[in-house]
């Protein structure tokens, strides 16, 4: 694939025109009596109008033909995707799952046809809430584009590279690289070869930089690190399907363009990607082991404060040198719901259980922590400086709220492994009086 060209920064303001069309960009006004090379205006808006500035999210597409030129939705049946958190009775066990499948190569599916809801919480409709996902696909969508009228998706492949067409432009997406596509955003995923990740989604609001507080100007993820496409138009008078994702059910609809056909955009309101292996680690010199909040990468903030709808943690590689200290993860319950997925590698609390593609779930106050091997072994091992989690990418979703799982999630794709809890039957009682 040809190196694709980026825009840098997180929450920016951008401007990008295609190159074949140089002055696309109305000047001096956003919306003339005519645009040059006879574009069509249209803003896309990720807040409400009257949103405070610090917050305020849009951006104008110079386009083509409007995107409001298309035949009505008709609903798509026989879908994974759901809001219905009431599938399921509550299960409050802690739960893992074997790595979920990529699809059989006699049975040819695309990233919608390959969406999978997990569980969640909250409601869309009251632009309040999350719900978890997993994509499994090995054919490129062909005329046809998806978009999200219930929230942001952040994308995190875990196997197989994706090329993303957005109506901004194209991102090329690998294992270690997350994306994020915002509400109302249409895009298009194409893949050469099988591949699997997992999605987060939040209702109504969305991702942000977590402060750092007395960490300083400096740290965790830098907003430098965030790259935008460029704008890269298709002129296209052919067929397209255009699946929309609407209070938690799909929708179909026809039209006879391409939706990719922005010639040139402005604005603060765009798609982006994050490469993981660029995150600034922070981590104590001295001892204990820190909350994993220090290694939130992006937070959608509820209303009550340093309370998330929704973080996104990862556990990269990194020095472990504190002293007399318990250096895994502690035991924990949690008011937190805590969903956690594995890239690659092996996660250092719980080797041999959690496998890249698979995922665990302990849910509010559901007590968990490192299984009996690594206890044994992280209390009884010579404290020196170590590297820890080399070569390996764990990640968490962790949640204000509890979720609920769907049938597919509990049952339909059938990889809960019902043994999980035995790798905590043989903690020892070392009690001394």
């Amino acid at each position: 694939m040809a190196e694709l060209r980026y825009l840098s920064g997180f929450g920016s303001e951008f401007c990008s025109e295609d190159p074949r069309c140089p002055g696309s960009i109305p000047k001096d006004q956003n919306s003339p009596q005519k645009c040059p090379y006879g574009l069509y205006a249209e803003q896309l808006s990720g807040t409400a109008f009257t949103a405070p500035r610090s917050e305020n999210k849009r951006s104008w597409l110079y386009r083509i033909r409007p995107s409001v030129s298309h035949e009505p939705f008709q609903p798509i049946k026989n879908s994974d995707v759901t809001h219905n958190w009431s599938e399921e009775e509550p299960n409050p066990n802690q739960l893992l799952w074997e790595p979920f499948d990529l699809p059989n190569v006699t049975k040819k599916i695309d990233f919608v046809d390959g969406l999978h809801t997990i569980g969640g919480a909250g409601d869309s409709r009251c632009k309040n809430g999350l719900a978890i996902h997993i994509y499994s696909c090995n054919i490129s969508m062909s005329n046809k584009a998806f978009y999200n009228s219930d929230g942001d998706f952040l994308i995190v492949p875990q196997s197989g590279n994706l090329k993303i067409k957005t109506e901004f432009g194209v991102i090329h997406a690998i294992p270690n690289e997350i994306v994020v596509i915002q509400q109302g955003m249409r895009f298009q995923i194409e893949t050469t070869t099988p591949s699997r990740g997992y999605i987060l989604e939040v209702f109504g609001r969305h991702f942000e930089l977590p402060d750092l507080g007395p960490i300083g100007a400096n740290g965790l993820a830098n907003p430098r690190d965030f790259l935008t496409p460029v704008a890269c138009y298709e002129d296209l008078d052919e067929n397209f399907d255009i699946v929309s994702k609407y209070q938690g059910k799909l929708f179909v609809c026809k039209q006879d363009h391409s939706p990719f056909d922005v010639v040139a955009w402005h604005g603060n309101y765009v798609p982006y990607k994050y490469d993981l292996s660029k995150f600034m680690v922070i981590n104590s010199v001295s001892f204990d082991h820190c909350d994993p909040s220090i290694f939130t990468v992006l937070t959608c903030q509820s209303d009550r404060k340093g309370t998330a709808i929704a973080d996104f943690v990862i556990f990269p590689p990194r020095w472990s040198v504190q002293e007399h200290t318990f250096r895994p993860p502690y035991y924990h319950r949690n008011c937190m719901s805590e969903f956690m997925g594995l890239i690659l590698g092996e996660y250092e609390a719980k080797r041999g259980g959690l496998a890249p593609g698979g995922a665990t779930l302990h849910s509010v106050m559901t007590p968990h922590g490192p299984d009996a091997n690594c206890f044994e072994m992280a209390s009884n091992e010579i404290l020196k400086p170590t590297r820890v989690a080399e070569g390996t990418q764990a990640f968490m979703f962790e949640s204000c709220m509890g979720i609920a799982l769907t049938k597919w999630g509990s049952k339909t794709c059938d990889k809960l492994n019902p043994n999980y809890y035995k790798c905590w039957r043989n903690l020892q009682k070392h009690f001394k009086k």
